[in-house]
């Protein structure tokens, strides 16, 4: 396999890209200024991950990164007077976004990172809708258009180029597992979308955010102890400004920041311009990580990429009863 030789666009050109498109629909500065920043947090944040990694193993990192952030939201919503104690209802989402997105999701990420370079997983962990779509149909009974159904199946054709034996050693079971827990952390994140698309909770995301990031730290704390023995962090300074990055900037202000831009900006555009996340974490990596992308890296973060911005294009995704009833 070679390497490309091409010269990489800027990483921070995404988040503009993101910035200047929400400006043209009309979205105010501030708000597109917000979401093209978080944009380039997260699309930083594998790289970072990959460069902590070397400080910290998978689980304890992956520990602390919810422990910081959930300390930092607690502080902000003290600091504002408004801590949130959650209710009966609020309980099924801190448990499935805490358990699911962000213990399960991450700790997959970490650990299949150890033996995948950064670029890669962002565009693996990516492939949600893959799972989503027929999830939706199977079990909400979602009807989707042809566009939708062409997309996702573009999305599959670029695992499946990630995937070729040309890409991975099929005989190397440890990067194969660590591709499989790529996409196992997308699926599981699928879960959380079709969670808070048809269920409803009093609090709002931001509310919640703490409570989740601490269930998962929670969760995490003990299960690295057990697993990976005592306290692995190295405490240079590359590892404390990986630790500052990934937890209070990227995961405690990084989703505040989304889920205040996600007020302003369409759903289906919010899906589209998040596309720019995994680009970004592979334009990054191959800056400061050199890790320069390979053909089929390329070619398959393109049909992913094209497959699920053209699943998430608004319409016709309905239940069967409502359009019988429009019938």
């Amino acid at each position: 396999m070679s390497a490309s030789t091409a010269i990489p666009e800027p990483p921070a050109c995404h988040a503009l890209a993101a910035s200047s498109a929400l400006r043209r629909a009309g979205v105010g500065s501030a708000p597109a200024l917000v979401l093209g920043g978080a944009i380039l947090l997260w699309g930083a944040n594998w790289p970072v991950m990959k460069l902590g990694l070397g400080h910290v193993s998978p689980l304890w990192f992956s520990a602390l990164r919810f422990a910081t952030g959930a300390a930092c939201l607690f502080a902000w919503q003290a600091a504002r007077g408004a801590v949130w104690r959650p209710r009966g209802a609020d309980l099924p989402f801190i448990a499935s976004i805490g358990l699911l997105q962000m213990m399960l999701f991450t700790a997959l990420g970490a650990v299949a990172m150890t033996h995948l370079p950064a670029g890669r997983s962002a565009i693996l962990s990516y492939t949600t809708p893959i799972w989503v779509v027929p999830m939706a149909v199977l079990v909400f009974g979602e009807r989707l258009g042809r566009l939708q159904w062409a997309g996702i199946g573009l999305a599959a054709l670029g695992v499946a180029i990630l995937f070729n034996p040309h890409a991975i050693d099929w005989r190397d079971g440890t990067v194969l597992g660590a591709h499989g827990m790529l996409l196992a952390a997308s699926a599981a994140w699928a879960v959380c979308i079709l969670h808070l698309r048809h269920g409803r909770s009093a609090a709002s995301a931001a509310q919640l955010a703490p409570w989740q990031m601490l269930l998962a730290a929670a969760v995490l704390l003990p299960l690295a102890r057990a697993t990976e023995g005592p306290f692995t962090g190295d405490g240079t300074v590359t590892f404390w400004a990986c630790l500052i990055f990934v937890g209070p900037l990227a995961t405690a202000f990084g989703f505040c920041a989304v889920n205040a831009a996600s007020r302003q900006v369409p759903a289906s555009r919010m899906s589209t311009l998040m596309l720019a996340v995994p680009v970004t974490g592979l334009a990054i990596a191959t800056v400061t990580l050199h890790e320069m992308p390979e053909p089929d890296l390329v070619l398959g973060a393109l049909a992913i990429i094209l497959g699920i911005a053209a699943s998430a294009v608004p319409a016709r995704l309905t239940h069967p009863h409502r359009r019988k009833a429009r019938n």
